[in-house]
């Protein structure tokens, strides 16, 4: 169990952390002009091969150290508000450490998502040194199959580690849907989640192309117990996810490309993960113009969609700004946007 010391010490980066999600919020709704939250792929390999997953390889080697730098300086240059370092597996990339504090260095959060597998003690404190403000873990079963080897039995030994080492805040996501053999699984991961002093979500796993596949009878039972075990998240704020559980589209303004940016391991920016090829600007070319066109723009896969990340950041957005077609969105801003049609 962690000292007196250590969970002091955790409040107080707690406390931190929760000043500085602050400011984002209050930026994010004086400003539409930045984006919120950005995906970055340090690299596409993982270690493992989930059959729902299309987004890693095998065999790609690590994105340079420096070619990372430039990245995330542009993101600080558009004013990003948080990083969130994902794969393939991050872990992976031999210089993650720099690529975290690169991110801080330009006072962005620093978020993480890992399957957990390469988490040790001594793994656990450098990420703490290097500045990381919060992790995420989806564990998808109790025992691992042929669907997934992301499971409970394999990773809790990781997870007591965290409990013990982590400064940073760890969110623990369990999921429901197409290839979930045992959706009941979601409540114990879930309970040990909360049991250890982490935060649980749950998702519902999308098809290949990111859209919704309805839930059962009885994976909509367990998706409504999870719900009880989040203290608070924007799953039960939004309502995307009660929507996406009945099967039901949903209708709002998807600010994927603007608020939202997910940029590949070649450097290019797309909607989400789900729709890589859109816009596929590199990086290092996009401009506020890019930005305010995007966020004008109506996406038509935004109805079935299920990537939550896109859903959060777009709700800063969702009463003002109305979308129109890729043809039809001039390139102006949102808040000349919003002038004009008072």
């Amino acid at each position: 169990m962690p000292s007196t010391l250590t969970k002091l010490r955790r409040k107080a980066k707690a406390a931190y952390r929760n000043v500085r999600g602050a400011k984002m919020v209050a930026r994010a709704i004086a400003s539409t002009d930045h984006p919120l939250l950005a995906h970055i792929i340090p690299m596409r390999r993982c270690n493992l091969a989930c059959t729902y997953c299309n987004e890693f390889d095998d065999f790609s080697k690590p994105v340079p150290l420096e070619e990372m730098y430039r990245r995330i300086d542009k993101l600080g240059a558009l004013g990003t508000s948080v990083v969130t370092i994902s794969g393939g597996e991050p872990l992976m990339h031999p210089e993650l450490d720099d690529v975290i504090r690169r991110i801080r260095a330009n006072g962005i959060i620093a978020g993480l998502i890992t399957n957990g597998y390469l988490l040790v003690a001594d793994r656990i404190e450098r990420l703490n040194r290097a500045g990381l403000e919060w992790l995420q873990i989806s564990i998808d079963n109790v025992n691992p199959d042929d669907v997934s080897k992301k499971s409970l039995k394999v990773l809790d030994k990781k997870l007591q580690l965290l409990a013990e080492y982590a400064d940073f805040h760890v969110n623990i996501n369990s999921v429901v849907g197409s290839g979930i053999s045992h959706p009941q699984d979601a409540l114990v991961i879930g309970k040990r989640a909360v049991e250890l002093g982490f935060t649980s979500t749950i998702g519902i796993i999308h098809d290949g192309g990111g859209q919704l596949q309805p839930l059962g009878d009885e994976e909509r039972r367990i998706y409504h117990e999870m719900q009880a075990l989040e203290k608070s998240s924007f799953t039960r704020i939004n309502k995307f996810q009660d929507n996406i559980a009945k099967g039901l589209p949903n209708d709002w303004r998807c600010r994927a490309g603007a608020r939202y940016l997910y940029i590949c391991e070649n450097g290019l920016v797309h909607y989400c993960s789900q729709q890589r090829g859109y816009p596929g600007i590199p990086l290092e070319k996009y401009t506020r113009e890019d930005l305010r066109r995007e966020y004008l723009t109506e996406k038509g896969c935004a109805p079935h969609c299920t990537v939550s990340c896109v859903h959060q950041v777009s709700i800063f957005d969702s009463w003002r700004a109305p979308q129109t077609p890729a043809s039809d969105t001039p390139v102006s801003s949102p808040a000349e946007e919003l002038v004009r049609i008072k």
